[in-house]
């Protein structure tokens, strides 16, 4: 009797154990699929902070040569090494201090989560974050307009190939020297753009710190669709890429 209760007791508990062993497998597999994934995070966002940003492009004002909802790739490299932005360039950069003033702040939580998550290309960027492109560089004479409706760059007028159709160079007048260190910025859908002419008579007069440049836009990254590398400025467009 007692060799049989024995028997019973071992066949009882015996699934126990099975159960007990599958369910430490099941949790140390969640527990590495974490891991991988937090690693993998962490990795997007290093690359994110210092070699390819992704940017999600959230209004009509660089038309049509980005549009809502694309995905580009900025290279963070491209004025690491001593380049300077060109002009012709299409780049991101903060406009605290330029385009937005100083000192307006959030929820610290929220915003580093927020940031995260734009640096991942998950979120529209932060409201400090523009992207244009580069018309005047440090040194220049820009004007608008000439007898041709034209912009003019040290009095070589400029073919801007890129503008949205049906645009002018700018509906607002302009003649300004860009002083060194700064840019002078336009959006490529001018008439939907807000940029360096918009903030002419706020302090910097619109110019943009190159320090301030995150990166150049090299790349679309998404949709598929128009996958590749960014059509760079035609001839007579006052600038090549370096």
């Amino acid at each position: 009797m007692d060799t049989e209760a024995e028997l019973t007791q071992r066949g009882h508990s015996s699934p126990e154990k099975g159960e007990g062993r599958s369910r430490f497998v099941f949790s140390g597999s969640w527990r590495r699929a974490g891991l991988l994934g937090g690693a993998c995070a962490v990795f997007l966002l290093l690359l994110s902070n210092f070699v390819v940003q992704p940017f999600l492009i959230p209004s009509r004002s660089m038309e049509p040569t980005l549009k809502v909802g694309d995905r580009v790739l900025v290279n963070k490299l491209a004025y690491r090494f001593g380049d300077r932005p060109q002009r012709g360039d299409v780049v991101v950069f903060d406009g605290t201090g330029s385009f937005v003033r100083e000192g307006v702040g959030g929820n610290p939580v929220g915003e580093a989560l927020h940031g995260a998550l734009s640096a991942l290309g998950l979120a529209e960027p932060a409201d400090t974050d523009f992207v244009k492109r580069v018309v005047g560089v440090g040194g220049d004479d820009v004007v608008c307009c000439d007898t041709d409706g034209r912009i003019r760059v040290n009095d070589v007028p400029v073919t801007e190939s890129y503008l949205f159709p049906g645009d002018t160079p700018s509906k607002v007048p302009f003649r300004i020297r860009v002083p060194l260190g700064t840019l002078w910025v336009m959006g490529d859908h001018r008439s939907q753009s807000r940029d360096s002419r918009d903030h002419l008579g706020e302090p910097g007069g619109g110019m943009v710190p190159v320090e301030k440049v995150v990166g150049r836009v090299d790349w679309l990254g998404w949709p598929v669709s128009r996958w590749g590398s960014l059509p760079e400025p035609g001839p007579g467009s006052g600038g090549s890429r370096g």
